[in-house]
């Protein structure tokens, strides 16, 4: 972010909520103490349970909200896990509603990575056994029912997934627990009126996607942390439907980023602005020595109908203050080796194009105009769907069927029907085109942890060069390098989605298998 817009962002944060410049830090003496979620490590066994079940949460003054969580009313506990680890899960439905529990960013199986197919029944329970494969990471665990992901995570399901290995434990970064590391996921709700969660699937969030009026930092609106006198770790979490991030410190301290979705980068990356599209994971240390109090911002962003109030400036999400215990982390120089990109001239190559039907996305817009005014509609780049509703009446009054409107390669998703195989160990580049549209897709692929050859048609940002799962695709093509380690059969095939899981419960989502 440049110097002069920082200013002028802060000035306006400042403003709209009546104190000066870099000020807001003086009301969190008034602030609810972050939430941290339980860390849950399996028994010697190597047994984990998770409960999926209904509760209630207080966000709004003198109501109660019915939310779901795993093992608890809402969110869920962190799970954490040593490379290399056996595990055995067992999950049990207490809904009243059929759910799954897909898990988001590991290398494990098709028959435990928990997709759509993968379905827990009201009040049954479901098995599930890995081996934790992969290096040091954030990942995180969700349900991915079919044509109920958006509503399901909108009702508060999430929760976060920590793998540990040797070497991480050897950086002596921050590890203290809630203390000086830190998670923190990010979700925007919206209620009605009793106090309830208003999701609604409908022409216009099939198009653009569910957003909230509110954001909440671990189910908690705008909290204070107290950090130690040091180094403070932050594993962040987009856990939004449909939103994107754009995070800062208010008092423009860099951020360092040290891990992405896969797990650690080469060396720490400086920025004073990051970006997380939905479902993404980074890990970031800020330095508290100054003993400065600051705020964890979200910055306005370029993305249809993401940009009104209090989305339309600067929004406080977390109050950082220091307090009396000293840091114990450090930031290293250098994180891992990354192996070297192979050559990629004569890789098996598969192209996938997302799709948005044509009725769907026009009669979206002029939905989405006509609850929330042009303001809805995003300027620059975005505004080229105002001027194409014009003289488009036929198109307005078609009747669009929203399941299965949205496509890759023509096809809506389909259960019982993989597009392709792919072969164990086999280097394939996938290339993922969102031209047509110019709506923001988060590209998922399940079972691998990729890298990043181009995105939207322009070289990855250092931070974004390592181990990921989540690609943006935003009317352009990305490029990526795919590699799996385990099999996925028909019957437990692996999913490739857009992760504005709106898009993905309307199908813009695709199976596909792994084999020897």
């Amino acid at each position: 972010m440049q110097r002069r817009d920082f200013i002028k962002y802060s000035a306006a944060f400042a403003a709209a909520s009546g104190l000066p410049l870099f000020s807001a830090p003086l009301f969190a003496r008034e602030r609810a103490l972050l939430p941290i979620p339980p860390l849950l490590e399996a028994d010697a066994a190597g047994n984990i349970n998770l409960s999926i079940q209904a509760g209630l949460s207080a966000f709004l003054a003198g109501k109660q909200t019915p939310t779901w969580g795993y093992n608890g009313a809402l969110l869920g506990p962190a799970l954490k896990a040593k490379a290399g680890q056996n595990l055995r899960v067992m999950i049990n439905n207490r809904l009243d509603q059929p759910s799954t529990l897909h898990w988001h960013g590991l290398e494990i199986g098709g028959e435990a990575d928990g997709g759509p197919q993968a379905v827990i029944a009201p009040q049954q329970q479901r098995e599930v056994k890995f081996r934790v494969d992969q290096a040091a990471a954030t990942c995180w665990f969700h349900p991915h029912t079919h044509h109920q992901t958006g509503y399901q995570v909108a009702m508060g399901l999430g929760g976060l997934f920590i793998i540990e290995d040797e070497f991480s434990r050897g950086l002596k970064l921050p590890e203290r627990w809630g203390i000086d590391d830190v998670p923190l996921i990010l979700q925007d709700k919206r209620f009605d009126p009793q106090g309830n969660i208003d999701y609604k699937l409908d022409v216009m969030t099939a198009a653009v996607g569910w957003f909230g009026d509110v954001m909440l930092t671990n189910g908690s609106l705008y909290p204070k942390h107290i950090a130690p006198k040091g180094w403070l770790r932050l594993r962040l979490l987009n856990g939004c439907n449909a939103r994107s991030l754009r995070l800062a410190a208010s008092d423009g301290r860099p951020i360092y980023v040290i891990a992405g979705d896969g797990g650690f980068l080469p060396e720490p990356v400086a920025v004073q602005e990051l970006s997380l599209l939905m479902g993404e994971r980074f890990e970031v240390l800020l330095d508290c020595s100054d003993g400065k109090a600051f705020d964890l911002l979200s910055l306005p962003v370029h993305q249809m109908g993401m940009n009104m109030a209090p989305f339309d400036q600067p929004l406080a999400l977390l109050s950082i203050e220091t307090g009396l215990m000293p840091g114990t982390g450090r930031l290293p120089d250098s994180l891992i080796s990354l192996p070297p990109l192979p050559v990629t001239d004569n890789l098996p190559v598969r192209h996938l194009k997302l799709e948005m039907d044509q009725k769907l996305d026009h009669q979206g817009m002029m939905a989405l105009m006509a609850r929330y005014g042009q303001q809805a509609m995003q300027q620059g780049h975005h505004m080229h769907h105002m001027h194409h509703m014009q003289g488009q009446d036929a198109m307005a009054t078609e009747e669009v069927q929203i399941m299965g409107a949205n496509r890759i390669n023509g096809q809506s998703f389909s259960m019982h029907e993989p597009m392709f195989d792919v072969k164990v160990g086999q280097y394939e580049k996938w290339i993922i085109s969102g031209t047509g549209d110019m709506m923001l897709h988060p590209f998922h692929i399940h079972g691998t942890q990729f890298r990043i050859l181009t995105e939207n048609g322009q070289t990855p940002l250092p931070h974004r060069r390592g181990r990921k799962d989540i690609v943006k695709v935003e009317g352009g093509v990305s490029e990526v390098l795919v590699q799996f380690k385990h099999k996925a059969d028909k019957a437990n095939a692996y999913m490739a989605h857009c992760h504005l899981l709106e898009h993905e419960d309307t199908g813009m989502m695709m199976s596909f298998t792994v084999s020897k």
